[in-house]
């Protein structure tokens, strides 16, 4: 194991190993973009982040999706297809408050409600960006000690999951 990638394993809670890298280059099945509460229409919002790579890459027809199903509460998760993405699907949740900022209940709660649809839907492996770490304001470190504590008492999957810390390659 190197210092770019730390995996930990509890008896109770979720196996994840955290990675640096693109999120849109994970070999998994499912990947998580960091969205808003789904107010403002998508085609109004500049692309950016993980939601802009995803356009780009990816095509439209994801965020036209997660439009159909109308306002995401803050931390709440919504499953669309992948457009163009080599991937199952993309679990979009709502990791940003009406002011573009992150809480740390909303990071928890959007890991919370992504892994409840991973474990609805079977996938055997998802991806996650750190959520709230880039528009919505917070530290790195911050976002992902959350988001570990939070898998930590997650009810365990048998997939893999993979925190990316994003690094241009």
């Amino acid at each position: 194991m190197n210092a770019d990638e730390k995996e930990r394993m509890q008896a109770r809670g979720v196996r994840y190993r955290v990675v640096e890298g693109d999120l849109l280059r994970q070999d998994v099945d499912v990947i998580v973009n960091a969205w808003n509460r789904n107010i403002i229409p998508w085609w109004l919002l500049i692309p950016q982040g993980i939601s802009g790579a995803i356009k780009r890459e990816g095509g439209y027809e994801p965020f036209r999706e997660v439009a159909r199903h109308g306002a995401i509460p803050l931390g709440h998760a919504v499953r669309t297809g992948a457009g163009r993405l080599p991937f199952k699907a993309i679990i979009h949740v709502a990791g940003i408050n009406m002011l573009w900022q992150s809480s740390e209940y909303a990071v928890r709660k959007s890991v919370q409600s992504a892994m409840e649809i991973v474990r609805q839907h079977g996938d055997k492996s998802v991806a996650f960006p750190l959520i709230g770490a880039g528009t919505g304001g917070h530290k790195e470190s911050r976002v992902l000690s959350w988001m570990q504590d939070v898998l930590e008492h997650e009810e365990p999957c048998d997939g893999d999951v993979i925190l990316v810390r994003y690094k241009k390659a």
